[in-house]
């Protein structure tokens, strides 16, 4: 079974990422294939490039994520054109580690997927895992781990789904905006129910 575990971002995605994995699940993560993708050498890398100029590398000829970001968080059409680069390529590499993970006996495979409604990869799980957060708990979380002004955060919130969207999606939700406990005990209460095994 292929399930889908996404978030908005500050939701906590990564600690339940986290909590999966030490129960010996394989997840497969995008934002490490997004990084796996642009590697220098990497087709995607160029193609990037050769769209946005050499002004979005660092002097080591990587990718640089903070000037890539404060192109593509402010313009819409840039981060489209981003995206149409990065997602085919991570799509692929994602699904190329699924492959490994079934061929070394895998019963459950978690992708770990921010986007994945808004990117309309649902197509690619069986089932759908949202790690919830109250609205203003997320705001304050994100402002906290990154640092950001109120403002920043929100623009980050914003890029993304609105997670009350997202709750409508999922087939189901663990909500985080209590303690580590709370989100644990959900989250062993759903893999018993479904009889889940790595």
């Amino acid at each position: 079974m292929i399930i889908g575990l996404t978030g908005g971002i500050a939701s906590g995605k990564s600690t339940v990422s986290n909590m999966l994995k030490e129960k010996g699940f394989t997840v497969i993560d995008a934002d490490i294939a997004a990084r796996a993708v642009v590697e220098p050498g990497r087709s995607a890398l160029k193609e990037i490039v050769r769209q946005f100029g050499f002004g979005v590398l660092t002097e080591e000829g990587t990718l640089d994520r903070a000037k890539m970001g404060s192109i593509v968080f402010q313009d819409k059409e840039k981060r489209k054109q981003l995206n149409e680069i990065v997602h085919p390529a991570v799509r692929q590499w994602m699904l190329a580690e699924k492959s490994k993970a079934m061929e070394a006996g895998k019963k459950t495979i978690f992708y770990d997927i921010p986007l994945l409604f808004e990117s309309k990869l649902t197509w690619m799980v069986d089932k759908t895992l949202l790690v919830y957060v109250e609205p203003d708990i997320q705001l304050e979380r994100l402002m906290k781990r990154n640092g950001f002004t109120e403002q920043e955060a929100k623009a980050r919130i914003q890029s993304q789904m609105p997670i009350t969207e997202k709750r409508k999606l999922a087939d189901k939700i663990i909500d985080n905006s209590r303690t580590i406990e709370e989100t644990t005990k959900q989250l062993n209460e759903w893999i018993t129910r479904q009889s889940l095994t790595p």
